[in-house]
């Protein structure tokens, strides 16, 4: 458990931030542990064990020196492969504006989010333009960008090319969710199998499971569970040390994908957690007075990734005609950090909106936020989400390096 000092302002001021959360977060705890049976070893861990010797993970190690990607053409993808549409599951980092569409406070639905993006219209992306979502559809030909399924009016080509089910503020957790009212995975989950329905009254069952089966699925969640839920209000620490909740999430992820599959996706990509402990608002929260990287939340982020990587590894043995990876992204967004120069940035530790430090959604506004005056030199949007440019980068290095397994050989 932690020990607070109330004479230390960063824990001081992550109280104050986060009080108004907990005694939320601990009734549906409580409520959860009363109301739903105990779920089996596979689903989740045993209660938080006492306390191990074990050191927990070795530091990731240094990234080897990689060239500037420049943000440039798209990456090209070989002939013969063609993905009919994409599909994205998760968190604010592939949500295209399905938050727009619920009850919910964590919103991007105004400016100056979207000024970048086309026509400078807010969209509802935690972004100054387009996010991996869009530039997954656009580098690998399907269309530039992607709807999220609960704005009104998509056509038919709309949704037989792709959408985003994800809801920023979602993660593996079904407890993250709650407090924010985003839509959880298992909500996401019956979204597609809704969307799945439509499309087959649109061209028939055989040409709908066709279409499902060849197109691509991305799932990016597990930075809103340790950021917010685990460390955020430290709720989960009650039930939970670390080891035993990356293992939770871990678990959760796997079930995530076996249903994906059981739903009929056969090519399948869960992107791991960043070094999040980097990311503006942990470094002011966490940081100390020099905002360093929260080294805490980063160890835990890769000790989640190799739990991550080993579980889906496991599921994938099990599946038949599937391409289920594990793509990291840790090592190129930490090579991003350590070596700014090399990509173009000039600022790394605040975000473009505001003062950088704490700005995000209803914070980050017209009104009240100043903005950069080079928005490209900066690798972060608000205080959690990255810019345009940085999500370019690392789309296309993903693009470049990582799809190999989901081409038709």
């Amino acid at each position: 458990m932690m020990k607070y000092n109330i004479i230390s302002c960063p824990k001081l001021f992550r109280c104050v931030l986060f009080l108004p959360l907990f005694f939320i977060f601990f009734v549906a705890s409580a409520r959860r542990l009363e109301q739903v049976p105990e779920p089996s070893p596979r689903s989740a861990p045993a209660p938080k064990p006492k306390p191990s010797p074990s050191p927990g993970p070795t530091p990731a190690p240094e990234p080897k020196p990689c060239p500037c990607p420049s943000p440039g053409p798209a990456p090209s993808r070989p002939r013969n492969t063609t993905f009919p549409a994409i599909f994205a599951f998760g968190d604010s980092i592939v949500d295209t504006g399905n938050n727009d569409y619920i009850t919910t406070l964590i919103k991007a639905n105004f400016p100056p989010y979207g000024m970048n993006f086309p026509d400078g219209v807010p969209t509802g992306r935690f972004c100054n333009g387009k996010i991996p979502a869009d530039f997954i559809a656009e580098f690998l030909g399907v269309k530039p960008t992607l709807p999220p399924y609960l704005k009104p009016g998509l056509t038919q080509e709309d949704l037989i090319t792709g959408v985003s089910f994800a809801s920023g503020g979602s993660g593996f957790d079904p407890l993250t969710p709650i407090v924010v009212s985003a839509i959880p995975m298992s909500n996401q989950l019956t979204y597609f199998q809704e969307y799945i329905e439509k499309v087959k009254g649109f061209v028939g069952k055989e040409k709908a499971e066709h279409i499902i089966s060849k197109s691509l699925s991305i799932v990016i969640a597990g930075s809103d569970d340790l950021a917010n839920t685990y460390y955020g209000t430290h709720a989960e620490e009650l039930l939970y040390d670390i080891n035993s909740y990356t293992s939770y999430m871990a678990s959760s992820a796997a079930s995530f994908a076996m249903q994906l599959y059981e739903s009929g996706a056969r090519k399948i990509g869960f992107i791991g957690i960043s070094p999040i402990g980097c990311i503006p608002i942990q470094r002011t929260t966490r940081g100390g007075l020099k905002r360093k990287c929260a080294d805490e939340i980063n160890v835990a982020a890769q000790l989640f990734n190799t739990k991550l990587s080993r579980s889906l590894h496991s599921v994938a043995q099990t599946l038949k005609n599937a391409t289920l990876v594990y793509i990291d992204i840790y090592a190129l967004f930490a090579h991003m950090i350590q070596n700014p120069k090399e990509y173009g940035f000039d600022e790394i530790d605040r975000g473009c909106c505001g003062t950088g430090m704490v700005e995000l959604g209803p914070l980050c506004n017209q009104f009240t936020s100043l903005l950069c005056s080079n928005v490209s030199s900066y690798m972060f949007w608000d205080s959690y989400h990255p810019t345009e440019r940085a999500y370019r980068i690392l789309t296309k290095k993903f693009i470049e390096i990582d799809m190999s397994p989901f081409y038709d050989k």
